[in-house]
C-alpha cells in the first residue's frame, strides 16, 4: 500500500515537473518569437526609411539598390508572406498597397529567370493564396506570361534571362537549380488559373535535366541548355544544384506528381553514395565526378545546410540529424557559417555570409519532426549570432568576411523572406502555420494545394 502511494506520488511530481518545464519552454519560445518579430521589423522599418519602393536596402550606405535599374519591388514582394505569418497586418497592408498599385513588369530588361521565379512569382502566389487579393495573381499571371519565352530552346531547358518585354532570350549556360527548380511556381500558377502551358514548360525543364544525369545517376554543374551537354561534370548538392533535388521531393508533394516521386526515388540513393562523406566521425556531402563518382573536393558551406531540412522532410530523419550537427559544427567555428569550408581541414574556403537561410531552415524543420528542445536551443544559439554579428543601425549587413566580422553593404530580400521567417516559424506559437499543409518553395513561400 506504501509502496503504490509512493510510486502515485512520484508519477503526480513527475508530471508536474514535465508540465512547468514544458510552460517553461512554450514561454521562452514566445519571448523568442517575439525577439525574431522586433528584429525583422529593424529590417523592414529601415528598408522603408531608405529604400522605399526600390529592391532592396543598402544598410551600411542607407540607400537603395535595384537589381537591373529598374525596380520589381523585391523586398516587398519577398517579405510580404512573412509579415502576414507574423500577423504584423499594418505593415502587410502597407507592402500590399505598394505592390497592387506600383509593381509593373513592362519593363525592357533581361532579368534571371530563376530568382524572379523564385523570389517574385513565388511570392504573389503565396501572397495571394494567404489574402485572397486578386490582383496579386494577376501580376503573377503577368509576370509567369513573360517569363514562357525563356523556355523556347532545343531542348526545353529554359535560359538563364530573358527581356520581359520583348521575350527575348540569352545566355545559354545554365545549372540543375535553374533549369529544375521553376515547378513549384509555375506549377500552381497553372493550378490556380487553369492554364496548363506553365506546368507543362517548368516540368519539362525538370524531366529534361533528370534525363541527362549520368549513368551513376547524377548531375553536373552547368549545362548548355541549347545542345542539352554538360559543360562542368561536378557534382554536389550545393548551390548551381541544390534546389533541383529539393523539387523533386516538393513536386511530389504539392501535386502528387508520381513522376518527380520516382526521379527523386531514382536520384537520391545516387547523392547519398557518391557525395555523402565521412570525415572525423562526422557526416558531411562534399563534391565527386558525376562520370566516375571520384571525389573531387571536401567542401561544404551555407548553402549546403539546407539538405537536413530536406532529408527530413522526405522522411530521414537520423540522417538529417547527423548532417545539422555537422552544420552547426560549422556555425560555431566562428559563430557565423561561411559561405565554402572545407570540411576535412575545417577551413574557410570562402569567407562571405549573406544572411543565408538554410541552416535555420533545417533546425525549424527538425524541431518540427523531433519536437526535441535541442534544435530550438540551436536555434536560438544561431539567433543570438546573427543579431550580434549582422545587426547595424540601419538593417542587418551581410559580411564580406566572417571570420573578421567585416560587413557588407547588402540586405538581401531572402533575409526577410526566408531568414527572418525560419527563425520566427521555430518558436512561433501552435496554429502560426499548419506545416503539413503547405509547400515551401525553395524562397520560404507557403504553398498550398487549393486546387
Amino acid at each position: 500500500m506504501i509502496a503504490k502511494t509512493s510510486a502515485v506520488v512520484a508519477i503526480s511530481l513527475l508530471l508536474t515537473f514535465s508540465a512547468c518545464n514544458k510552460s517553461r519552454d512554450g514561454a521562452h519560445a514566445r519571448e523568442v518569437a517575439e525577439r525574431v518579430k522586433t528584429e525583422l521589423l529593424h529590417a523592414w522599418n529601415n528598408y522603408k526609411r531608405y529604400a522605399w519602393g526600390h529592391d532592396a536596402l543598402k544598410p551600411l550606405s542607407k540607400g537603395a539598390h535595384d537589381w537591373y535599374g529598374q525596380s520589381l519591388l523585391m523586398t516587398p514582394v519577398d517579405a510580404l508572406d512573412t509579415l502576414i505569418l507574423m500577423k504584423l497586418d499594418a505593415e502587410a497592408d502597407k507592402a500590399r498597397a505598394l505592390i497592387t498599385t506600383e509593381l509593373s513588369f513592362d519593363h525592357d530588361i533581361y532579368v534571371k529567370n530563376f530568382e524572379i521565379t523564385i523570389r517574385l512569382l513565388g511570392g504573389l502566389l503565396s501572397g495571394y493564396q494567404l489574402t485572397g487579393d486578386k490582383r496579386l495573381l494577376t501580376l503573377a499571371e503577368d509576370l509567369g506570361n513573360r517569363l514562357l519565352p525563356a523556355f523556347n530552346s532545343p531542348t526545353g531547358l529554359p535560359y538563364v534571362y530573358v527581356n520581359l518585354r520583348t521575350g527575348q532570350v540569352r545566355d545559354p549556360v545554365s545549372n540543375p537549380a535553374e533549369t529544375g527548380t521553376l515547378l513549384l511556381e509555375f506549377g500552381a500558377m497553372s493550378k490556380l488559373t487553369g492554364n496548363p502551358v506553365f506546368y507543362d514548360k517548368a516540368k519539362r525543364a525538370l524531366v529534361e535535366t533528370y534525363r541527362r544525369r549520368s549513368p551513376l545517376g547524377l548531375v553536373g554543374s552547368s549545362i548548355n541548355v541549347e545542345t542539352g551537354a554538360w559543360t562542368d561534370n561536378d557534382s554536389h548538392i550545393s548551390g548551381g544544384i541544390d534546389s533541383y533535388y529539393e523539387y523533386l521531393w516538393k513536386c511530389w508533394l504539392l501535386f502528387g506528381d508520381k513522376e518527380c516521386l520516382e526521379m527523386w526515388n531514382t536520384s537520391i540513393p545516387a547523392v547519398h553514395k557518391y557525395l555523402a562523406d565521412e570525415s572525423t566521425g562526422a557526416l558531411w556531402y562534399g563534391h565527386a565526378d558525376m562520370l566516375t563518382g571520384q571525389r573531387s573536393d571536401t567542401t561544404y558551406g551555407a548553402l549546403d545546410a539546407f539538405f537536413p531540412a530536406l532529408l527530413a522532410l522526405a522522411g530521414d530523419v537520423p540522417r538529417a540529424r547527423r548532417l545539422q550537427a555537422s552544420s552547426f559544427k560549422m556555425w560555431n567555428l566562428h559563430e557565423i557559417e561561411p559561405e565554402v569550408l572545407d570540411y576535412q581541414t575545417m577551413q574557410v574556403k570562402a569567407a562571405t555570409y549573406h544572411l543565408r537561410p538554410e541552416i535555420v531552415e533545417s533546425t525549424y524543420y527538425l524541431h518540427y519532426y523531433t519536437k526535441e528542445r535541442e534544435y530550438r536551443q540551436m536555434g536560438e544559439k544561431i539567433f543570438n549570432d546573427f543579431v550580434k554579428h549582422c545587426r547595424v543601425e540601419s538593417g542587418y549587413a551581410a559580411l564580406k568576411n566572417m571570420v573578421t566580422k567585416e560587413k557588407q553593404d547588402e540586405m538581401e530580400s531572402f533575409a526577410l523572406a526566408e531568414t527572418f521567417k525560419y527563425f520566427y516559424l521555430l518558436f512561433a506559437p501552435a496554429g502560426t502555420l499548419d506545416f503539413d499543409k503547405v509547400v515551401f518553395n525553395t524562397e520560404a513561400h507557403p504553398l498550398r494545394r487549393t486546387w
